[in-house]
């Protein structure tokens, strides 16, 4: 038969053509089956699918979605029972009769007996006291025992507050009200009732001061030893002929290397502060951290005012192309430390770490007294000298801000008069504190100069520290004061920057 395709014969063609309809006719016409259509090499009629077949898909998507239904269900229930069902038939099996006992079972005297023999029991003291510091509305714990355990409490906290707190005037009330809350909380003596182990609930979360100062001391003695940066050596002598003050810079020891190379180029600067229009500077020594210098330096002042005065040497590591790298510094604030000049004597001093040259703010004096028996501190502003100059016309208006401190906080401040157009401006006024003896270890006074400015904030010339926590002259000055009671006691004090202040003890200006 592909012979007859092949032969393109137009009758032939035509003939193929209509049994080719006739074999994809639909049913196929009577006498015509699959077998002759294949003889012929044409497609047998393609069967039409059956309803069957669509039945049969329906009917598997209705179990389908019947096998979810019923997975969800069960899973809803299996959540109910754990979630509802369970702790529902718990709390009916742990709520028996010997939990909640009737009211003649706590009237009898035998029961009344045996719950004070298990009040007067430590451990058993102990566990409900830290039963009824959980939760005061347990309904594990009876409210007959509660009451009991309230009542025991409140009796040895009547009785140490009687025993153990003194009489206070009325001027500390209004002190101990600004005092931080842990100050006045004091924890309930039990006397021998209570082991150690008892006590550990009531002392979770309390904050230990002794602690944390014998860590900050430690950091403090860290910290001042890496603020080190060497030695320097120079001597001072006094010409009583020609009035001038001979600095000797002679040499430095163990300094830091500044360049990439392991060395530094140091050179010194000199000033005799409070006048820094004065400048002296050495040569500059290459590639050494031990330089030699051995040079003189002349400065012409008159021998009543070297006590005013007071030396500054700064250190700086020299580079051709960039700014120069300070080393640290040096301040000498009393020139006859080592003796009264008439020779010449050598000074060694540890070089302390700086990143820019100090600036002179001026200093204050300040006398301190306290009268214990009537927990009175008194402070009186003598004078300031030397304050920097904060307007353009270079004077200041200056004045005197005094803040208690306690643990951080600002409790109390109080302000002198203004002195206007002046930095040496003289106050002698008087700026009271009540504070009760056994706080005196708790508090320190900022004081701070500040300027006056008539239109926009009040500026500030610098800040000194007195108390226990403060450092250097400040703490002497605090414990002389505690140490000579009913007697003034005077010093000067340099004033420093605000972000030292900050460092020192982060207190709230």
């Amino acid at each position: 038969m592909s012979g007859v395709w092949e032969t393109g014969e137009p009758r032939c063609q035509a003939a193929l053509a209509v049994l080719a309809s006739l074999c994809r006719a639909r049913p196929p016409p009577l006498g015509l089956d699959v077998e002759t259509c294949r003889s012929f090499e044409l497609e047998p009629p393609e069967r039409s699918p059956s309803a069957a077949d669509a039945g049969t898909s329906v009917s598997l998507l209705t179990v389908v979605v019947i096998v979810c239904g019923v997975a969800l269900v069960a899973v809803f229930l299996f959540l109910f029972w754990k979630l509802c069902w369970m702790p529902w038939r718990n709390k009916e099996a742990s709520s028996p009769s010997s939990a909640n006992p009737s009211p003649e079972a706590l009237q009898s005297p035998s029961s009344r007996g045996n719950m004070a023999d298990k009040l007067k029991d430590p451990n058993t003291l102990g566990f409900l006291e830290a039963a009824v510091k959980i939760s005061h509305t347990s309904p594990d714990i009876p409210a007959e025992v509660q009451r009991s355990v309230k009542e025991h409490i409140m009796h040895h906290t009547r009785l140490q507050r009687q025993t153990t707190e003194p009489a206070s005037s009325t001027r500390h009330t209004s002190f101990k009200r600004h005092l931080p809350r842990q100050m006045h909380v004091s924890s309930v003596d039990y006397g021998n009732e209570l082991p150690p182990a008892a006590e550990q609930p009531t002392s979770i979360g309390r904050i230990k001061p002794e602690l944390y100062k014998q860590k900050s001391v430690e950091g403090d003695d860290a910290q001042t030893e890496a603020k080190t940066c060497g030695k320097i050596n120079f001597s001072l002598r006094y010409d009583y002929e020609n009035e001038t003050l001979i600095v000797r810079v002679l040499k430095a020891f163990d300094l830091p290397a500044k360049d990439f190379c392991g060395s530094s180029d140091p050179y010194v600067k000199i000033y005799l502060l409070p006048d820094r229009k004065c400048k002296l500077q050495t040569r500059v020594h290459r590639k050494t951290l031990n330089p030699t210098f051995d040079e003189n330096f002349h400065f012409p002042v008159p021998y009543e005012e070297l006590a005013d005065r007071k030396l500054h040497l700064s250190v700086f590591d020299f580079d051709r192309f960039s700014r120069h790298d300070m080393i640290g510094e040096v301040i000498l604030d009393n020139l006859f430390e080592a003796s009264d000049l008439s020779q010449e004597t050598s000074i060694w001093k540890d070089i302390q770490y700086a990143t820019s040259e100090s600036v002179d703010l001026g200093e204050i004096m300040f006398s301190l007294c306290y009268l214990p028996t009537a927990g009175r501190l008194t402070l009186t502003v003598i004078k300031c000298r030397n304050l920097k100059a904060m307007d353009i016309t270079g004077y200041s208006d200056p004045y005197v801000k005094v803040s208690l401190l306690c643990d951080g906080r600002r409790l109390k401040k109080k302000k002198t008069t203004i002195k206007k157009n002046t930095l040496n401006p003289v106050y002698n006024e008087a700026i009271i504190f009540d504070i009760p003896p056994e706080n005196m270890d708790q508090v320190s006074l900022l004081i701070s100069v500040m300027d006056y400015d008539r239109v926009g904030h009040n500026e500030i010339i610098g800040v000194c520290r007195v108390g226990i926590s403060a450092e250097g002259l400040g703490r002497d000055h605090w414990n002389e004061m505690l140490a000579y009671p009913r007697k003034p006691i005077a010093h000067w004090h340099s004033l420093a920057e605000v972000k030292k202040s900050f460092r020192e003890g982060n207190p709230r200006l």
